[in-house]
């Protein structure tokens, strides 16, 4: 599988009783299709994979699948601080129909690098599933390093790219100096998208593909072709919004950005909260000076 271009990290939608709201969740997705997003990735850390119920989960993946009718991949989200947990999760995955697996670092275990490798091995070993890493140092306590995923590249061809978001493009340099041939990095940082790919990553897992699907992947291809006076362009017309999604812990922003522009409900799960009344008047100017609301 080839992983270019934009994939949207998908918000889980909620409903007025805090359920997963699953129309709300289809239309979202069928907005991501016409827009030109070359893939979906449900329950990761934008959508709350963490305080999702099993079943939740699984209609998460399973609407996913159905709704992209094979049109894009769907990348599913595997996290666990338990390797059993996580092996579990991806045979599932791949049950349910995922393209592909998003699996987390473990968290607040804080692992060695070993521990790392080792994890990544047992889920490499138990599905037959493309598995992009995905390394976010700042939620998960622990750094990936360099020489652990060219290992991991080395040893498992199944382990085929990097969602990095550690905001090092030094590390992002090392990966592919050290990585072979064919190994892809994904910026997870939609700040550093440019920079990123600029230097050798092939896309990005992107939270402001959610309010700006199209743009997104417009700045994607411009810098596939190699066109970076374009890509600079857009990132500099999308860096205030994007800035304006980060204001509080994501998903919380954009959440509260779907709702501006009336495609869902504002409210994360708790322990996560709706975006605080002083931030809400610069998101909007964000929005309406992007043309979105």
């Amino acid at each position: 599988m080839k992983f270019e271009g934009s994939y949207v990290a998908l918000v889980t939608p909620f409903d007025r009783d805090g359920r997963l709201d699953e129309e709300v969740y289809r239309q979202l997705i069928r907005r991501q299709l016409k827009g030109g997003t070359r893939g979906l990735v449900p329950c990761g850390s934008t959508g709350e994979a963490a305080t999702l119920m099993h079943e939740e989960y699984r209609r998460a993946i399973e609407i996913a699948c159905d709704e992209s009718r094979g049109e894009v991949p769907v990348i599913a989200g595997v996290g666990a601080n338990a390797t059993w947990k996580a092996v579990e999760s991806a045979r599932e995955a791949e049950s349910l129909g995922a393209d592909a697996l998003l699996v987390l670092a473990p968290y607040y275990n804080k692992p060695t690098q070993e521990g790392i490798y080792r994890h990544f091995r047992a889920v490499a070993r138990e599905s037959r599933l493309p598995i992009v890493v995905y390394n976010i140092p700042g939620r998960t306590g622990v750094n990936i390093l360099p020489k652990t995923l060219a290992r991991l590249a080395k040893d498992f061809p199944t382990i085929v790219a990097v969602k990095e978001a550690a905001g090092s493009l030094d590390q992002v340099s090392e990966i592919l100096t050290l990585t072979k041939t064919g190994f892809t990095v994904l910026s997870g940082d939609d700040s550093l998208t440019v920079p990123m790919m600029a230097v050798g990553a092939k896309g990005v897992v992107s939270v402001v593909a959610n309010v700006a699907p199209k743009e997104t992947q417009a700045l994607c291809a411009a810098a596939l072709k190699g066109d970076y006076k374009k890509a600079a362009a857009l990132h500099l017309k999308l860096f205030p919004l994007i800035k304006s999604l980060f204001v509080e812990t994501n998903p919380i922003p954009v959440k509260a950005a779907l709702a501006m522009m009336s495609l869902c409900r504002p409210e994360p799960r708790l322990p996560l909260t709706p975006l605080s009344a002083e931030l809400r008047p610069a998101l909007r100017k964000a929005l309406k000076g992007f043309g979105l609301i």
